[in-house]
């Protein structure tokens, strides 16, 4: 069987939002879908976003089994014999139960926030904590209309920084807006300074005047998306070059996009594990779903 798109479960609505999105993914992309609820049975340092052990609910087993039962009917929503539903009840951290899960992973897939006094916070929370570490792309759904409003449409938006780094969240974002049939938004931010800057300097040593560096950087995105386009000729592409923070320009793209993607911060290593502060941003003020994907590869 093909890696599933795995899915964690707490019964808060914003994880059954993850559970509409993830299930429609799966059956585009002709994959499973795994539904994991998780017995939280320690005290951590990420929050309880994913805590069933709460004196309301002294069962946890019963109470995860209500919860892996009611996102199976959610996913069953979309009444399509293809997709296959698996689920699994898991048993400690709940962060560390995700992240098992995503080594075997094609997506993971969580809400962005979740159940618990913590859940709201920046580094408390589950979406963060697997955006660092899980060894798959990680969808942190978010924007996303309420239920039974149609799902969003539009776009699917892309960061390139103009590195290698930019390549995997790329090859994402070309596959998605494919399956999905609908352009893709290529955003090159190339000076994320808050200070005016007129000049830089060329290889030889001489000063680039600002028009000059724009239509070098144009030349970065073309490059970088060229071939892409060639893989995938019938996904249309709009450029986006502009002089700004890559942050906030993502976040005004994501007003008319179904899905933001962004790389992970890192070449590999420890500085793989961290999220830069693009990524960072875009967790908490993104206006649809976002997709964050390593420039790493695992071992």
């Amino acid at each position: 069987m093909n890696a599933p798109i795995v899915v964690g479960v707490d019964g808060s609505e914003r994880a059954l939002d993850a559970v509409r999105w993830a299930a429609r993914e799966a059956l585009l992309r002709d994959l499973p879908l795994h539904l994991v609820a998780v017995m939280h049975t320690e005290s951590n340092t990420f929050g309880n976003a994913f805590t069933l052990g709460t004196p309301k609910f002294p069962d946890q087993r019963n109470e995860g089994r209500e919860r892996l039962s009611d996102a199976h009917s959610v996913a069953a929503q979309l009444n399509d014999d293809r997709l296959i539903i698996t689920d699994h009840l898991a048993r400690g951290h709940p962060v560390e139960a995700l992240l098992e899960q995503s080594t075997d992973a094609a997506m993971l897939v969580v809400g962005s926030r979740g159940q618990g006094r913590w859940a709201d916070g920046v580094l408390g929370s589950v979406s963060t904590a697997t955006a660092m570490h899980a060894r798959c792309p990680v969808a942190v759904i978010r924007g996303v209309p309420p239920h039974p409003e149609p799902p969003l449409d539009g776009p699917v938006v892309v960061g390139v920084d103009g590195t290698e780094n930019s390549e995997p969240a790329i090859a994402e974002a070309f596959e998605t807006a494919f399956l999905h049939g609908v352009d893709v938004v290529a955003v090159h931010a190339w000076d994320d300074s808050h200070h005016s800057t007129a000049f830089r300097s060329a290889p030889d040593g001489s000063a680039l005047e600002l028009p000059a560096i724009e239509t070098a950087e144009h030349a970065v995105l073309a490059e970088r998306l060229a071939g892409w386009k060639q893989k995938y000729p019938d996904v249309a592409v709009q450029r986006v070059v502009v002089r700004d923070s890559p942050a906030h320009q993502l976040i005004a793209e994501s007003k008319a996009a179904q899905l933001v993607v962004v790389g992970r911060r890192g070449r590999g290593g420890f500085t793989s594990m961290l999220l830069g502060s693009t990524s960072r941003n875009l967790l908490h003020r993104a206006e649809c779903p976002l997709l964050i994907v390593s420039s790493h590869t695992f071992p």
